[in-house]
């Protein structure tokens, strides 16, 4: 299905900036492990404490970026992100990188990050019709799925010819590339006019979350994808410690159990428009709900060696074919119960909100395993995702119509 060319320059965009991502995948885990020498709790507090402070700086953004155009906003956050990676190689080679600069350039990162999910999630609808849109994400999550297949392996080699270092120069330039795409769209932009008698400040920050709370089914995959989130993220770090620390796994072969699985992402990804054009939105909606539940708790059996990679490679493959299946239909509901002037302000909060909670599970679990073992604490995390599906929206639910309200978007030249 042609989606025209502005389409595919955002979907460029997106997908450079996202093999950069997943090609410096595990870069500051490895540095902070293996170049700081940080211990299992400091590697949860960098990944929790990037999250929570981009979190809460970001939450004015979504107000901010409803009112303007979105494709400046997408150049500038890129262009941001851009400066920040670069600086941690330029630091390295000078003798300078620290623990703080890790932390400092982790939070800008993530503040830029949650403002152009919130800029682009909203041009996409402007760009994209209604009808398409499941096609559309489908496309996006693939790619996201082929990055995360190829950018891990590529970037251990990497990090084991040359050092962790420069898989992050090389996601510095990636946002470089993606704000020169996203300045080649020739169409329309879209913003919403600012309304004289709204009431600045708390009002206006949590309109997103007033307008979650009425939609059941925008409530319920609110939930559940936020605790979902929360509860795999938190397990990353320790992932990372317990593998490149305590079972001495070498670079190219972490890179390689994590970037393999992500196939199985490509793949659900292309196969979610035709399951659900054969078995109905709700049916494949809880299936891959229910299912990616329940493949976590394979970790639990994680042991030191090739066994062990095995384990992690099929139990990932497994969990991640059910989220490439799951993710494009709650994007597609989601941008489609949501009108056009609350688009930003929605996805915004939605990010936020789930950063926040992936924040606080790290800090937690971090915690857990410094009292325990990094391999309970995994443990622990999966078996509570066994109860997350029933937060899923119920059929009656997904059935009813959503709740909208007249598009407030204008065209902006």
């Amino acid at each position: 299905m042609n989606m025209g060319p502005d389409f595919r320059r955002l979907w460029w965009a997106y997908a450079v900036s996202t093999y950069g991502t997943w090609t410096a995948f595990g870069a500051f885990p490895l540095i902070a492990v293996r170049v700081l020498d940080s211990s299992a709790f400091a590697v949860s507090l960098l990944e929790a404490a990037g999250l929570a402070v981009a979190a809460v700086a970001a939450f004015p953004l979504g107000p901010w970026v409803e009112h303007r155009a979105k494709r400046p906003v997408m150049i500038a956050t890129d262009l941001a992100r851009f400066l920040a990676m670069a600086s941690v190689p330029v630091a390295y080679f000078l003798g300078l990188l620290s623990y703080v600069q890790l932390l400092v350039v982790s939070v800008v990162c993530g503040t830029a990050g949650l403002a152009f999910t919130a800029a682009s999630g909203a041009y996409l609808k402007h760009l994209v019709p209604g009808d398409r849109l499941l096609v559309a994400n489908g496309r996006f999550e693939g790619t996201s799925w082929v990055a995360t297949a190829a950018g891990p392996p590529l970037g251990g080699a990497l990090v084991g010819l040359l050092g962790p270092v420069v898989t992050v120069l090389a996601d510095s330039v990636s946002y470089l590339l993606s704000a020169l795409a996203v300045r080649r769209i020739r169409g329309s932009d879209v913003a919403t006019p600012r309304d004289p008698a709204a009431r600045p400040g708390a009002a206006g920050l949590l309109h997103g979350g007033r307008f979650i709370r009425r939609d059941p089914v925008l409530r319920r995959l609110f939930l559940n994808q936020v605790l979902v989130g929360g509860l795999i993220m938190a397990t990353s770090p320790l992932l990372a410690v317990l593998l490149l620390g305590e079972y001495g796994v070498p670079a190219w072969q972490y890179g390689l159990a994590f970037g393999v699985p992500a196939l199985g992402g490509f793949v659900g990804a292309r196969l979610s428009a035709r399951l659900v054009r054969r078995h109905g939105r709700y049916r494949v909606l809880a299936a891959s709900g229910w299912l990616r539940s329940l493949f976590p708790l394979g970790l639990a059996f994680l042991r030191p060696g090739v066994p062990g990679l095995v384990t992690l490679i099929v139990v990932e493959g497994l969990l991640i074919t059910c989220m490439g299946v799951y993710n494009p239909i709650h994007a597609t509901e989601r941008l489609q119960r949501t009108p056009r002037d609350s688009a930003a302000r929605v996805l915004s909060t939605w990010s936020v909100s789930s950063r926040l909670v992936q924040a606080a599970l790290m800090l937690t679990w971090g915690v857990l395993a410094a009292l325990t073992t990094p391999l309970t604490a995994i443990t622990a995390s999966s078996a509570l995702l066994l109860a997350t599906p029933l937060l899923l929206p119920r059929r009656s639910h997904l059935t009813a119509p959503p709740l909208t309200a007249p598009p407030g978007g204008v065209p902006v030249a």
